[in-house]
Parts: structure tokens; C-alpha cells; sequence
């Protein structure tokens, strides 16, 4: 059960994979603003949404304390050495399951909420209200050809990972990204499709 009475960080917490993602939301609830690695390699596009939370939020790191997590933490450090450090012990992080490996998403929430809290900065933040769903379908990101195309310059220009429609709604509510903001980038897209396809045709 998540406890009402705990706020959530600020910052976007930086995990490996998707069940440390799945054990956040399940302790901190869905608003959580989680970045997975997809494992040990950090490619371009994770970089460049760490990079971008990191100058919006702040990141804290929450990778498994085993030699992976502490290469990846590293790495991450090196990058952003400002980043917050949150940590689980060995003890906090292992399965029941005899010889599975350490992970975050073995932890007690109560282990992971004190790990969190030791170092997040609490959300205080005006939230920013869900665009409803009839502009996302009148701005042509849900339930058109092109939505998945759109969707996917949205997802670039504002590091947020791979997005569906489903997903859209949240993601773009919890990066404090309004209608105005989401609006002015789609007609700055489109005028660039248009540029394109002009070009293309000469």
C-alpha cells in the first residue's frame, strides 16, 4: 500500500530496467518520474533523456548495488556530477528466490522510500494539468495515420522515451509539459515537414 502521507521527489529517479520501474510505481504511486537504462549500456537516446531530466528536475541514482548498477552509477556520475546518490544495501536488495541477483526491485517499499528520501528534494512544483484527450486527437497524436509519427517527434523533442497513445497523456502531464508548449512544437514540426517536402519535390 502506498503511504498518502509521503511525498513525492522532484527529481526523476534513474533505474536499470523495467520491473525496478514497476516496484517504484508500486511504492510511490504512477506520478513517479522514472528513467530505465535498459541494462548496462547506456545508448545515445537514454543519455540525451537523462541529460534532459537532469536540467529540468534533477536525477537521482538508483541502480542495484551489484558490479553492474555500481558501473552504471559510475558512469552516470561522471556524466552529471551533481546527480543525487540513493542506495539500497545488499541485504535490502535480495530476492527470496536463492542465488537470484541483487536488485531494486527486490526491495521492501519501506527500504526504497527511505532510500529516496534521504536525498530527494520534495515536489513542490505547480502540477500541470493533463491535456484532455480531444486536443491529443485534434492535434492529430491519437486515432490518425500519422499519429505514431508525430508521437515519435514529440518523444524526441522532449526526451520522453518510447510513447503510445496510452501513454502520451501521462508522460507529457508529469515532464510539466503544457498544451501551449506541446502546440508551438507540432507547428514548428509541421512547418518543417512542409520545408521537406518542398524540397524533396524540387
Amino acid at each position: 500500500m502506498i503511504e498518502e502521507s509521503f511525498k513525492l521527489p522532484r527529481e526523476v529517479i534513474i533505474v536499470e530496467g523495467r520491473d525496478d520501474t514497476t516496484r517504484l510505481i508500486e511504492t510511490f504511486g504512477p506520478d513517479i518520474k522514472v528513467i530505465e537504462t535498459g541494462g548496462s549500456a547506456l545508448n545515445r537516446a537514454t543519455q540525451a533523456r537523462i541529460k534532459q531530466a537532469a536540467e529540468q528536475f534533477g536525477i537521482i541514482i538508483f541502480t542495484d548495488p551489484d558490479y553492474q548498477g555500481l558501473r552504471l552509477r559510475r558512469l552516470i556520475s561522471e556524466a552529471h556530477p551533481t546527480a543525487k546518490q540513493a542506495h539500497l544495501t545488499p541485504e535490502e536488495s535480495k530476492a527470496k528466490q536463492e542465488g537470484a541477483s541483487l536488485g531494486v526491485e527486490h526491495a521492501a517499499p519501506s527500504a526504497i522510500r527511505a532510500a529516496i528520501a534521504a536525498v530527494a528534494q520534495l515536489d513542490t512544483s505547480v502540477a500541470v494539468d493533463r491535456i484532455p484527450m480531444s486536443d491529443l486527437v485534434r492535434l492529430q497524436l491519437i486515432g490518425h495515420p500519422e499519429a505514431t509519427k508525430r508521437r515519435h517527434a514529440v518523444a524526441q523533442e522532449f526526451h520522453l522515451g518510447h510513447l503510445n497513445g496510452k501513454q502520451l497523456q501521462k508522460q507529457l502531464a508529469l515532464y510539466q509539459i503544457d498544451l501551449e508548449t506541446l502546440t508551438t512544437f507540432l507547428r514548428q514540426y509541421e512547418l518543417e515537414k512542409h520545408k521537406e517536402g518542398q524540397n524533396n519535390g524540387n
